[in-house]
């Protein structure tokens, strides 16, 4: 495939992100990239995105192998996504009702292919013309192996599709509020903790109808079992309130939330260390070790979030129609 590297859009110790221009059509994608030695991840990444075709997941456009400087680097090519994240402005009823419906649809497709994405968020989800696509299978796993959010995940007893569906509750409560899921929590390790222990689930939003809050009372049911799924949520009456005149002028910067990456650095570890899943939490593994553990790897990967997959305060990004 013959492409032009353009500009950076974002840099982590994981990747960086930049523009790139088809040699054969000019048509502008995005390319993720790092150099061979280190790109387990992104070659899994890769692995995932070339086998999702759906009108809710960025295209994959495929991948190659390029000397540069050098060095020989492994590059990810994608759909290049201008309108930006589903971040930065508060939404309507009717709005968070639309989008709620395409990210449930694109989970619906990406559950069924046996993927969890394990990284269900606000910044992952990412706008064109045609509505809100899922972005970023840095995180995924096949539905049997361990991830990070839910809290059946934090007590590291259970993982599955579920734990999506929590962060889309999360997500639902982000689209309103502009704001974190959980209030009056400044730090990481009180958020584990809570998230764990408290057998709570995130304050639901004022303001909204009874369908709306039914709705996030579903996804955030504490037990992942009883916890509704792709199929249930697309037959709620919330998501039958769609009102598809949507503006699509909505998107500016908002505060990176409290549960975003560098809380669950036990996937940053991961990447960094080139191990290719997360390893189950021993029963000999207390969660006071696992706080730590999650404390003393914080640093490894916190990328700068904005108006999309950014460089500092560019407003570029990385995906789009």
């Amino acid at each position: 495939m013959g492409w032009t590297r353009g500009h950076v859009l974002r840099r982590g110790s994981f990747a960086t992100v930049y523009t790139a221009t088809s040699a054969a059509t000019s048509e502008v994608l995005a390319v993720k990239s790092i150099v061979l030695s280190q790109s387990k991840n992104l070659q899994r990444e890769q692995q995932f995105l070339s086998i999702l075709t759906s009108p809710y997941v960025v295209t994959y456009k495929g991948c190659d192998i390029t000397k540069e400087n050098n060095n020989f680097m492994y590059n990810l090519l994608m759909q290049y996504m201008p309108e930006g994240t589903l971040i930065g402005a508060r939404l309507n009823e009717s709005e968070i009702s639309n989008y709620t419906k395409q990210i449930i649809q694109g989970l619906e497709y990406i559950h069924a292919n046996g993927i969890v994405h394990c990284d269900i968020k606000g910044a992952n989800l990412l706008v064109g013309k045609s509505g809100v696509k899922i972005a970023d299978f840095g995180c995924a796993k096949w539905a049997s192996e361990p991830m990070f959010m839910a809290p059946e995940v934090a007590l590291g007893e259970e993982q599955g599709f579920a734990a999506d569906i929590w962060a889309l509750g999360c997500v639902v409560i982000e689209m309103a509020t502009c704001g974190s899921p959980w209030l009056n929590v400044n730090d990481p390790t009180s958020v584990l903790y809570k998230i764990a222990f408290s057998g709570k689930s995130p304050c639901i939003p004022g303001g909204f109808s009874s369908q709306a809050k039914d709705f996030m009372s579903k996804c955030l049911i504490w037990d992942p079992k009883a916890r509704w799924g792709t199929t249930e949520l697309l037959r709620h009456p919330f998501i039958e309130l769609i009102d598809c005149n949507i503006g699509q002028d909505l998107w500016s910067s908002s505060p990176i939330s409290v549960l975003d990456p560098y809380v669950w650095c036990s996937t940053e570890e991961s990447r960094s260390t080139g191990t290719d899943s997360i390893q189950p939490m021993c029963s000999s593994y207390s969660l006071r070790q696992r706080i730590e553990h999650l404390k003393g790897n914080s640093d490894t990967e916190k990328w700068r979030w904005g108006w999309g997959w950014t460089n500092g305060n560019s407003g570029d990004v990385a995906a789009g129609d």
